[in-house]
């Protein structure tokens, strides 16, 4: 009797594709293409070398990398040898990546030496000073019990590090009987993946995803109808699940070609659009935001796009999400965290303009969607806000080491407590609102600061805005907006407060204004506003 689903495993899935697609293009760089057949034997090459150089059945294999041919091959070379993949942040500097690697006990820790001026090989000489004298497939790191060795994707060797050379060449003693043999001892419901939290507050923790990722991708492929005549930009970091799901498994899934970037360039992006025909975008609000603006100035034939993910919903989205239905192309919005994977909800291509721009998306089969009030816990009716809860096959299988933090998570009943702030509208679709550390309660009233973000946002003098509490003796705390200016532009509290009065409430109106040049973001566009909540004290002290 045959399961409801089929149940695929990551690393068989470059020779799926190749029997199905074979000569058609499945990835293109600025220097390089391959087709699917090509891909498929890059990836067995690697593989063959990770066997080689001694990663073993359910090892950790840290990946520290930007966007490069290399990262797509090892993350499914590392699935097919049955080996667990820990993409790291390419933004964590020394101390950062110390943690990670070390609470993942990875194994493997493969690295390229250098990014435009970040020096990763040095990071790298700094956490592990002395493994030059260490046998390089047989690493014994005082701070890294778990460390046996240390991949380097470079032209130069390192000492006591593999190079990328060294481990193909080592990969061509490894037999096809070999490598099939390690290909079929993998478990459909083994890990494949441990995705770090965006770390935004406290350590990262790292989110456990077995394959049946696949499923929930395979879906949104046909709600999409993505098929082999799509061409994808992949520009957003693959260290995050959204790059890593929505475009190198959307990819391999359906036949589309993948159009790699490094990293994410508005003006590039668009270039690329126009040249290669793409026909699917991702992105942030940031993102759509850059590729409007580089639009306005320098304009592309975005022609070819059928559409973009942008999960939006937020006040301060749906302006951007609007023009963008006329300015690029139509958007699927959504909502996802790393422990649903990266969606758990998305709108369909033929919703409304309005359920594009201001829900979150409709809840994907085999999930349950419940909205509580985190104090009580009592279920709440549509329309009502509170905290999201999600339930279904696709949640994590819990965070890496940290049982304590799994069962907070995840209750008895199986039910994520998601910390999101959302609401259920009547048409079934989802609506996140922020995270509940984001919402301010001024003088017992709610505040959401993506509503008083949107609100200043139409100021011609802003170009960004965020809002975050200061403590407050009298209301507990009061808003506080950091401005990024429009160019050649101003702004004073008087000016804010100007165009705030008599038209939002006045506990919602910001009572400091704070200029800066940028905000702190994470890899994937997010403010960090813990960041800026620290940047209040420093600048305005600590409340009477």
């Amino acid at each position: 009797m045959s399961d409801w689903f089929e149940k695929l495993k990551l690393g068989d899935l470059p020779a799926l594709a190749a029997r199905r697609y074979g000569e058609r293009e499945a990835l293109c760089t600025r220097e390089q293409r391959w087709s699917y057949a090509e891909f498929d034997a890059e990836v067995d090459r690697v593989a063959r070398g990770l066997i080689a150089i001694g990663v073993g059945h359910g090892e950790n294999v840290a990946l520290w990398m930007v966007n490069r041919p290399e990262w797509l091959f090892l993350m499914y070379a590392t699935a097919k040898v049955g080996a667990v993949l820990v993409p790291l942040n390419t933004r964590y500097r020394t101390a950062d990546v110390a943690y990670t690697v070390k609470q993942s006990e990875s194994a493997t820790w493969i690295s390229m030496a250098r990014s435009g001026p970040v020096d990763y090989l040095a990071m790298m000489r700094e956490n592990l000073p002395d493994i030059g004298a260490g046998e390089p497939r047989a690493l014994n790191c005082k701070n890294f019990p778990k460390l046996r060795r240390a991949v380097l994707v470079a032209e130069e060797p390192e000492p006591g590090m593999i190079g990328w050379a060294e481990l193909l060449r080592a990969g061509e003693q490894i037999s096809e009987s070999e490598l099939a043999a390690r290909a079929a001892a993998v478990d459909h419901d083994d890990s494949v993946i441990i995705g770090y939290t965006s770390g935004t507050t406290g350590h990262p923790k790292g989110v456990m995803h077995s394959h049946v990722i696949i499923r929930n991708v395979s879906e949104r492929i046909n709600r999409f109808g993505v098929t082999f005549t799509d061409a994808i930009i992949n520009n957003l970091p693959m260290f995050h699940l959204y790059g890593y799901s929505e475009s190198a498994l959307v990819a391999i899934l359906s036949g589309a070609r993948q159009i790699l970037m490094e990293s994410f360039d508005a003006a590039e992006t668009l270039r690329l659009v126009e040249a290669e025909r793409a026909t699917i975008i991702h992105g942030f609000d940031t993102h759509y935001k850059d590729m409007l603006d580089c639009q306005a100035r320098d304009k592309r034939d975005l022609s070819s796009l059928r559409f973009g993910t942008f999960p939006a919903g937020m006040e301060n989205s749906i302006p951007i999400a609007r023009r963008s239905q006329r300015e690029l192309a139509p958007t699927i919005t959504g909502w996802g965290m790393s422990e649903t994977w990266a969606f758990a909800a998305c709108s369909f291509t033929d919703s409304t303009e309005e359920q594009r721009c201001e829900a979150s998306g409709f809840p994907a089969p085999g999930l349950e969607f419940r909205i509580i009030d985190p104090a009580s816990g009592t279920e709440l009716p549509p329309g009502e806000q509170g905290e999201l809860l999600v339930r279904g096959y696709q949640l994590m299988k819990g965070y890496y080491n940290r049982p304590e933090e799994t069962a907070a998570a995840i209750d008895a009943d199986g039910w994520l407590h998601s910390g999101d702030t959302a609401l259920m509208r009547p048409d079934g679709h989802l609506r996140f609102l922020g995270r509940f550390k984001d919402m301010l309660k001024v003088g017992g009233e709610n505040v959401s600061p993506a509503e008083v973000e949107a609100y200043l946002l139409e100021m011609p003098e802003i170009d960004q805005a965020a809002i975050v509490g200061y403590p407050d003796a009298r209301l507990a705390e009061v808003p506080v907006a950091f401005i990024v200016a429009a160019q050649g532009a101003s702004v004073s509290l008087e000016k804010v407060t100007a165009h705030c009065k008599g038209n939002i409430a006045s506990y919602k109106i910001p009572r400091h204004v704070i200029a800066v040049a940028e905000f702190p973001m994470t890899p994937t566009g997010k403010v960090q506003k813990h960041i800026l909540r620290g940047e209040i004290l420093e600048r305005l002290g600590e409340p009477d």
